[in-house]
C-alpha cells in the first residue's frame, strides 16, 4: 500500500473524527452535524482514494475496490442527509442510515482484511 504523508494522514484522521462525530449528532437534529459529517466524509473518502495499492495481489486489489465503494458511500450519505436536512430529492427519511451502514460494513471489512492480506504477501515473500 502506498504509504500517506504525514500531513495527508492528519487530514485522515481528522476526516475520520469529523465523520464520526457528525454522525454521531446529526440525529440530536443540530445543523451543524450534517456539516462535520459532510467535511469529515469528503476529506476521509479523498485520502483513502490516494493511498493506492501498485501490487499485483488480486484479493488486495478486490478489497481496495471494495474500500474506496465503502468510501464512496460514506459520500452519499452526506447527499441523503442534505436531503433530509435541507428537504428535496427522494431521501427525507432515514436513508442515510442505511447507506452509512453498507458503507462501514465495507470500510470495516476491507480496514482488517487488506493488512492481513498484505502481512500474507510479505510472509510468502520472505519464504521464498
Amino acid at each position: 500500500m502506498k504509504r500517506l504523508s504525514r500531513f495527508q494522514n492528519f487530514i485522515f484522521m481528522a476526516g475520520a473524527a469529523l465523520l464520526l462525530s457528525g454522525a454521531a449528532l446529526y440525529p440530536t437534529g443540530w445543523l451543524y452535524a450534517f456539516y462535520l459529517y459532510a467535511v469529515g466524509a469528503c476529506a476521509f473518502a479523498a485520502m483513502q482514494w490516494q493511498a493506492g495499492y501498485e501490487g499485483d495481489n488480486l484479493v488486495v486489489k478486490r478489497l481496495r475496490r471494495q474500500q474506496l465503494f465503502g468510501a464512496a458511500l460514506l459520500v452519499c450519505t452526506a447527499v441523503c442527509m442534505a436531503m433530509r436536512t435541507f428537504n428535496f430529492g427522494f431521501a427525507r427519511g432515514h436513508e442515510w442510515l442505511v447507506c452509512l451502514s453498507v458503507a462501514c460494513v465495507l470500510e470495516l471489512y476491507a480496514a482488517f482484511r487488506i493488512p492481513a492480506e498484505l502481512d500474507k504477501e510479505a510472509k510468502a515473500g520472505k519464504r521464498q
